[in-house]
């Protein structure tokens, strides 16, 4: 939905802050909200100048939302660090992680061409883009490391999808009953999937497409490089099929990224990162057809959940 009045659709003491942090001469002249996010508001704010020029920023706020001061330092920490990298992210422009100036806690960016595309056409090159991607930010080096990764998902927090492969469901929850096998740690995104990638798709060429962006940092930490490679294999499963989140590994290993030596601990994170969306199947498949993919309704996606667990725990070795 956009808002043709202007600044008027932004709380007024987030208008002022953000006012304050633009540059001489600068007044946000439109407000239009963004879809997809599933844990913050999202706008896009065209700031006009007085020569008559204008740039975009994107403005990112949490309202109600548990642990909104952390996720934001961290997105703030990780755009900081980001910077000069390569890795297309945001610019930071502000952060008020405890809204001491807004009325939520928020976070001013600068905003990045391209956009999401959740389309099943041209997957075969967007695949190895994504696995070339995430190759890029596990190469990072951070002089101080973010926070260890944490990860959220127990053998009791899992729901199986109603009609799910019993057997196999109860063989990939005994997987994550024991603990994570030793990995070497790498930068981690933590919530890399096509949602929060964006892309530059030339009409006419589809093979053409590249990436502009890789937005939504608020989870970054440090960790194995085979569990961003699984959340991002998972994704892909419930979006296009399972065949898919199958293909990511293999991808990503292409593509010059090293995973786990063993294949019993490859199984373990993939099969966490398949369970892991089975507790938010419902709020992950709500943006997905937002954008257009109707036909994923919350049914289907357990159903490719439930696919994709079963041929994991079916794959040999």
């Amino acid at each position: 939905m956009a808002h043709h009045d202007g600044a008027a659709a932004v709380r007024p003491l987030t208008r002022a802050w953000v006012s304050r942090h633009l540059q001489a001469g600068e007044r946000i002249v439109r407000a239009e909200a963004l879809h997809g996010g599933i844990t913050a508001e999202m706008w896009r704010l065209t700031i006009g100048a007085r020569d008559g020029g204008a740039r975009d920023l994107v403005l990112r706020t949490f309202v109600n939302v548990e642990h909104a001061e952390d996720w934001l330092n961290r997105e703030a920490g990780a755009l900081t660090l980001l910077t000069g990298t390569g890795v297309p992210a945001p610019g930071l422009v502000a952060v008020d992680p405890t809204a001491a100036h807004c009325e939520c806690p928020s976070l001013l960016m600068t905003r990045l061409a391209g956009r999401p595309v959740l389309d099943d056409e041209g997957l075969e090159t967007r695949v190895p883009l994504l696995a070339r991607q995430l190759v890029a930010i596990h190469a990072l080096r951070p002089a101080v490391r973010p926070r260890a990764y944490a990860a959220l998902t127990t053998a009791g927090t899992v729901v199986v999808p109603k009609g799910a492969h019993a057997a196999a469901w109860a063989a990939a929850i005994d997987v994550i009953r024991g603990p994570a096998p030793r990995c070497a740690g790498r930068f981690l995104h933590r919530d890399f999937q096509p949602g929060n990638v964006l892309f530059d798709v030339p009409p006419a060429r589809p093979a053409g497409a590249r990436i502009t962006g890789v937005v939504d940092w608020a989870a970054a930490s440090w960790g194995p490089a085979d569990l961003d490679v699984a959340h991002c294999a998972a994704n892909l499963a419930l979006l296009h099929g399972p065949a898919w989140g199958l293909r990511f590994p293999g991808a990503y290993e292409e593509a010059g990224g090293v995973l786990a030596a063993a294949a019993s601990e490859r199984l373990y994170w993939l099969v966490r990162g398949g369970l892991a969306l089975s507790e938010e199947v419902r709020s992950v498949s709500q943006p997905w057809r937002e954008a257009g993919r109707a036909a994923l309704t919350t049914r289907a996606v357990e159903e490719r959940l439930d696919a994709y667990v079963t041929a994991l725990m079916d794959a040999p070795g």
